[in-house]
């Protein structure tokens, strides 16, 4: 399956900026994963709640202001690798999956 990509938007004066680094900031990677997370379950029809990070690396800083950009590609169903690009350098990779809705335990 081929590459998807879609544009990521994190304001420059994103609040996470603000204490991580002061002088010289950067994008907490936990902010990072949760737009892409949010992102790639909005493409695919389901709730972010029913995704999950199985591997996450950082190669890379985003500092505020540099274009963000999502590269996905489905490996097996519900199993998808990403890339996270900032200003065209690798700033994050790994794999999310998410899980089928309508299943699993039952309420009383």
């Amino acid at each position: 399956m081929t590459d998807v990509s879609l544009p990521l938007s994190i304001a420059a004066d994103h609040p996470a900026y603000a204490g991580h680094f002061p002088g010289r900031p950067i994008l907490p990677g936990a902010v990072l994963l949760d737009e892409a997370l949010h992102a790639l379950a909005a493409q695919q029809g389901c709730e972010a709640a029913v995704g999950q990070i199985k591997s996450a690396k950082f190669p890379s800083p985003v500092q505020p202001g540099q274009p963000l950009c999502l590269n996905y590609a489905a490996t097996a169903p519900g199993v998808f690798r990403f890339a996270v690009l900032a200003g065209g350098r690798l700033a994050a990779s790994g794999v999310m999956t998410f899980a089928a809705t309508g299943q699993g335990a039952e309420t009383a």
